[in-house]
């Protein structure tokens, strides 16, 4: 079943939709080389659905298949977040073994601090920072996917954030209704991106990317919007992105595809205005998934300088990587 009819449906059924997906060839067996090779921002290696395991053999194929030359492989610790853990050790693994291709982030449950001072649990705030500077010397470039059953500025939240930016990762954020949960017009993200002005937080997921509209709803915070709908402009999401320079975009998954195919007048607009602070990603989870976000930008006729930005430069930047400087292509 394609990708195309996901953004029809509530976020619960969606499980069900994946499994029954069976493409039968690759997306990209007929796509044209591209002359921007893509960094993935957001890719997973292991199984999120029963029977359905990505290795990292099959991501590599994955990313042959499509442009991309890197991609961010992000694991999934938290019981909110997949039945199957995907951790961070794994995560390593398969960079080690693909060194040039992959780059790996590391997570770690908040919840493994009690928040009691007098019996932190198994980890307190010292030992995370502790821990997330060794994960930093074995490769780690940042802190996600962190995707918890908490709100978005819990306490135990706020540790985690408060030792990335001390450690220096960079922290890619679900948010929706029942993770990282936050509210129309964002108050919690916002509490956050103030009170850690040098860690960038990387935003993606229903409640995140509904808020591209200043009519968001609570009820859209766990839904995808029917295309097309209108956005309304004065949505938090700007707000936020022009008040706070360390927040950026994550434009994988439905959410981040529906933002934009829902408008396409202004979401590429939105590209435009927001070029410096939005990152291409797929959120692939499993073989022969459909990836749309690949057809819609191409669709939208953006500006090299754009695409570049989106599809790696801003990646480089964030994530402090390397490339040489591209002639007449600023980054």
């Amino acid at each position: 079943m394609a990708l195309r009819t996901w953004r029809f449906v509530p976020l619960a059924t969606l499980a069900f939709l994946l499994l029954a997906s069976d493409a039968a060839s690759p997306q990209g067996a007929d796509r044209p080389k591209r002359k921007i090779k893509y960094i993935d921002i957001h890719t997973h290696v292991g199984t999120f659905y029963w029977g359905r395991e990505l290795t990292a053999e099959g991501l590599i194929k994955f990313m042959d298949e499509h442009g991309i030359e890197k991609a961010v492989v992000l694991p999934l610790v938290s019981p909110e977040s997949c039945l199957f853990p995907q951790t961070t050790e794994a995560a390593l693994a398969a960079a080690k073994k693909y060194p040039d291709r992959l780059v790996p982030f590391c997570a770690v449950d908040p919840r493994a601090n009690s928040g009691n001072p007098k019996r932190f649990g198994r980890i307190d705030g010292p030992g995370l920072v502790a821990l997330l500077k060794r994960y930093k010397e074995m490769g780690a470039r940042g802190f996600g996917e962190h995707q918890v059953g908490l709100p978005f500025d819990h306490p135990l939240m706020m540790e985690v954030y408060r030792a990335c930016e001390k450690v220096g990762l960079p922290i890619l954020c679900h948010l929706d209704d029942i993770r990282g949960i936050d509210t129309p017009g964002l108050p919690r993200l916002e509490n956050a991106l103030k009170t850690f002005p040098k860690l960038t937080f990387i935003g993606h997921a229903a409640g995140f990317w509904a808020s591209i509209s200043a009519d968001a709803t609570s009820a859209d915070f766990g839904r995808y919007p029917k295309i097309p709908t209108p956005v309304v402009p004065g949505g938090a999401l700007e707000r936020l992105l022009a008040k706070y320079p360390n927040l950026y975009c994550d434009l994988s998954e439905p959410g981040g595809y529906a933002a934009i195919a829902r408008d396409r007048k202004f979401g590429r607009e939105f590209i435009l205005r927001w070029a410096d602070r939005l990152l291409f990603g797929t959120d692939v989870l499993m073989s022969n998934q459909e990836i749309p976000q690949f057809k819609l930008l191409d669709s939208l006729d953006l500006p090299e300088e754009v695409q570049y930005k989106i599809y790696r430069g801003n990646a480089i930047r964030v994530l402090k990587l390397e490339e040489a400087q591209r002639p007449g292509v600023r980054k």
